[in-house]
C-alpha cells in the first residue's frame, strides 16, 4: 500500500507543479511533499521516525512518480486532469488511507484515532503541497476528496470491530476509498457549503 501511494501521489503532486510552471527542482519538491507529507505526519503522531528518513528506497519511489509525471507532460496537454492521473490519485488516496489505518491500529490507537490517522495519511501531503502552490488546501473547500478517506477509515474500523483480521479490513478500506473517490470524480460530487444550504450569505449580500 505504501509503495503504490508513494508513486501515485508523487506523480499527482508533480503534475500540479508542472501546471503551475515550477522549475524542475520545484516539481521534485512538490511531488515529494505530496508523497511523504501525510505519511510523515502519521509517523510523528504515532511516535516513530518517518519512513522517508529511514530508507532511501522511499525517496526513490517518490522520484519515480515525479519522473512519470514529467514523461506524461511531454505526451499530454494537461497531465494533471488526465484520467491516468485521476485514477492514480484515487489509488494513492486509497493506499495511504489504508496504510494509515493499519499503522494506527498497530500503534493501539482507539477507533477515532484510526479514522483520523487514515485521513491525515491520505490527504496531508496534498494539503502541504497546496501551501507550496500558494493556495488554500483544496480539501477544505472543493471536491469530494477527504470524505472517501474518512469513509475508508470508518470501514476499516467497522471490519476490525466485528472481529475480522487486518487483511480484510485493509481490503475493505482500499475498496471503499478508491470506489467512492472514482464515483465522486465521474459524477462531480461536492460537499455543500453554508451558502448553498442557506445558512450564510455570500460576500455580495445575496442569500
Amino acid at each position: 500500500m505504501n509503495t503504490i501511494g508513494l508513486v501515485a501521489f508523487a506523480l499527482v503532486g508533480a503534475a500540479k507543479a508542472i501546471r503551475e510552471r515550477f522549475d524542475v527542482f520545484g516539481i521534485l519538491v512538490v511531488g515529494l511533499v505530496v508523497a511523504f507529507g501525510g505519511g510523515a505526519t502519521r509517523d510523528v503522531l504515532v511516535g516513530r521516525i518517518p519512513l522517508a528518513l529511514q530508507n532511501v528506497g522511499e525517496i526513490a519511489l517518490g522520484t519515480l512518480g515525479v519522473s512519470l509525471a514529467l514523461a506524461l507532460s511531454f505526451l499530454l496537454d494537461s497531465p494533471d486532469d488526465h484520467p491516468i492521473t485521476l485514477v492514480a490519485d484515487a489509488i494513492g488516496l486509497a493506499a495511504f488511507a489504508t496504510a494509515g489505518a493499519i499503522v494506527a491500529t498497530e500503534a493501539g490507537i482507539p477507533s477515532f484515532g484510526v479514522v483520523a490517522v487514515a485521513t491525515i495519511n491520505a490527504v496531508g501531503g496534498g494539503a502541504y503541497a497546496d501551501i507550496l502552490l500558494d493556495r488554500s488546501p483544496f480539501i477544505l473547500f472543493e471536491d469530494f476528496y477527504a470524505s472517501p478517506a474518512v469513509l475508508g477509515g470508518l470501514s476499516f474500523w467497522a471490519v476490525t470491530t466485528v472481529g475480522w483480521t487486518v487483511a480484510p479490513a485493509a481490503a475493505m478500506c482500499a475498496t471503499v476509498t478508491v470506489g467512492t473517490r472514482l464515483v465522486a470524480v465521474s459524477r462531480g460530487w461536492h460537499l455543500p457549503t453554508a451558502q448553498t444550504l442557506g445558512l450564510a450569505r455570500d460576500v455580495d449580500g445575496s442569500e
